[in-house]
C-alpha cells in the first residue's frame, strides 16, 4: 500500500447522511463520557471517602485498573463478535443497545454499597456495558465513514469525547454533596446515549460479506481469533497502539486524582475543590470544543494525521507540567486550559488515524478492539502509576514529571508511522 492510499484527498460534501454520522457520533461520545466522567472523576472518588476508606488514593487505582483489565477482554471480544453479526445480519446495533441498559444500571450502583469491595464489583460490570457500547460503535467509523470525510467524523467523535469529560465533571461537581443525585443521572446519561445514537446514525445496510464461514465458527474459533492481534502488515498499527497508550496513560495520571490533587496536595476543602473543578471543566470544554472542530476538518483537508497528533502529545506535556510548576489554583486552570486543547486535538484526529492504520478493514471491529485496549490499559497503568508514586512518596509531586515523560513517548511513536502522513 502506498503512502498516499491511506489519505484523506481534500474537503469535500458531508451529505445528508453524512451530517446524520457527525451528529450521531458527536452527540454519542458527549453523553457517554459525561456519565462515565462524572462517576470516574468526581463521584466515584468522593463516594470513597464518604464511605471512610482509610487509602482512597490506592484503592482508586485498584478499582481503574480492574475496570480497565475488564475492559480489555470485553471490547476485543465484543468487536469480534460485532463483526460477525455485521457480516451475517448487517448490524453492529444490539451490542451498543444492550450495553447502554448494562452501563446505566451498574454505574448507579456504584452509589449504593458501603464499602470498597462493593464499589468495586459495580464499576467492573458499569465497564462491561460501556465496551459495549464502545466497541461496535468506533468499528462503524470504518465500515461505512468514507475515508474523505473521515477526519471531520472522527473529530465529531473525539470531540464530543473531550466535550463530554468536561461537562461531565462539572455536572458531578454540582453533586458533590449530593452523591446519590449524581449517581442516577450518570446512569441515565449512557441510556440516553445509546438511544440518540440508535435514533441518529443512518440505519445500517445488510452486508453479505462470506456469511457462511462466519456461520459456521465455534464459539472457540471465534474466541481465538478475537483475540489474536494483528501481525502482518501492523507495524504502524502497533506504532499507533503505543501512542494512544501513553497519552491515556498521562491523561490518566492526572484527570482521574484531580479531586484528590485539589484536596490532598493543594489542602482545599471538598466545596473549593468542587468550585475549581467546575471552572476547570468550562476552561476544558472550551477549549476542547475548539481544538476538535477545528483539527479535523483541517486533517483532512491537508491530507495529514500526523502533524496534528505530534503536536498535541507536546501541548499536553506543556499542560501537565503547569500544576508541577505553578502548585496553586492557577497551575490547575493552566492545566485545565493547555492540556485540554492538546487532548482535543489529538482525540479529533485519533480515530481517523486508528483507522487508516489498519492492516484489515475486514476485521476492523477486531483490530480497533484491540486499539480501545490501548485506552483500558492506560486506565489501568496510569492509576496504577499515580497510586503508586503516592503511596511511596507521600506526594503528588512526582506524578507530574512522569507523566510528562510519558506524553513526549506518545509523540516518539507517532512520529514513526510510515503508512500515513
Amino acid at each position: 500500500m502506498s503512502t498516499t492510499d491511506n489519505q484523506p484527498t481534500g474537503k469535500t460534501k458531508l451529505g445528508v447522511s453524512g451530517y446524520r454520522f457527525l451528529s450521531g457520533f458527536g452527540i454519542y461520545a458527549i453523553l457517554q463520557n459525561m456519565g462515565f466522567y462524572m462517576i470516574a472523576a468526581v463521584l466515584m472518588p468522593q463516594r470513597l471517602k464518604d464511605i471512610g476508606i482509610d487509602n482512597p488514593d490506592a484503592l482508586l487505582g485498584v478499582i481503574n485498573g480492574a475496570g480497565a483489565m475488564i475492559s480489555l477482554f470485553v471490547n476485543v471480544f465484543v468487536g469480534a463478535m460485532s463483526d460477525r453479526t455485521r457480516s451475517r445480519l448487517g448490524r453492529r446495533t444490539p451490542w451498543y443497545l444492550a450495553g447502554a441498559v448494562i452501563a446505566a444500571v451498574s454505574f448507579y450502583a456504584i452509589g449504593v454499597p458501603t464499602t470498597g469491595t462493593g464499589v468495586l464489583l459495580a464499576y467492573c460490570f458499569a465497564n462491561v456495558g460501556q465496551n459495549m457500547m464502545t466497541a461496535p460503535i468506533v468499528a462503524t467509523l470504518s465500515d461505512r465513514v468514507p475515508e474523505k470525510n473521515r477526519g471531520t467524523i472522527s473529530a465529531a467523535y473525539g470531540g464530543g469525547i473531550t466535550v463530554g469529560q468536561a461537562m461531565g465533571t462539572f455536572l458531578a461537581s454540582l453533586f458533590i454533596s449530593q452523591t446519590h443525585i449524581g449517581f442516577v443521572c450518570a446512569g441515565a446519561m449512557y441510556i440516553f446515549a445509546g438511544a440518540m445514537a440508535f435514533l441518529l446514525m443512518p440505519r445500517e445496510p445488510r452486508n453479505d460479506l462470506d456469511p457462511k464461514p462466519q456461520q459456521q465458527e465455534s464459539l472457540w474459533k471465534i474466541i481465538v481469533r478475537a483475540f489474536t492481534p494483528p501481525i502482518k502488515g501492523a507495524g504502524d498499527f502497533w506504532k499507533a497502539f503505543v501512542c494512544r497508550t501513553c497519552l491515556i496513560v498521562a491523561y490518566q495520571m492526572i484527570a482521574s486524582y484531580q479531586l484528590y490533587i485539589l484536596q490532598n496536595h493543594l489542602g482545599q476543602s471538598k466545596t473549593q475543590a468542587a468550585g475549581v473543578i467546575s471552572t476547570m471543566s468550562i476552561i476544558t470544554m472550551v477549549v476542547a470544543f475548539v481544538a476538535s472542530v477545528t483539527s479535523g476538518p483541517i486533517s483532512d483537508l491537508i491530507g495529514r494525521r500526523k502533524p496534528p497528533v505530534i503536536f498535541a502529545c507536546g501541548l499536553y506535556a506543556i499542560g501537565i507540567a503547569m500544576p508541577w510548576l505553578i502548585p496553586n489554583t492557577l497551575g490547575m486552570y493552566l492545566f485545565a486550559g493547555i492540556a485540554g486543547f492538546g487532548y482535543g486535538m489529538y482525540m479529533a484526529v485519533d480515530q481517523a488515524l486508528n483507522v487508516d492504520v489498519l492492516p484489515d478493514k475486514k476485521n476492523a471491529g477486531k483490530d480497533l478492539g484491540f486499539l480501545n485496549v490501548a485506552s483500558c490499559a492506560g486506565q489501568a497503568i496510569g492509576s496504577g502509576i499515580t497510586s503508586t508514586l503516592v503511596t511511596v512518596t507521600g506526594s503528588y509531586n512526582p506524578v507530574f514529571p512522569v507523566a510528562i515523560a510519558i506524553a513526549v513517548v506518545a509523540a516518539l511513536s507517532v512520529i514513526g508511522i510510515k503508512r500515513v502522513k
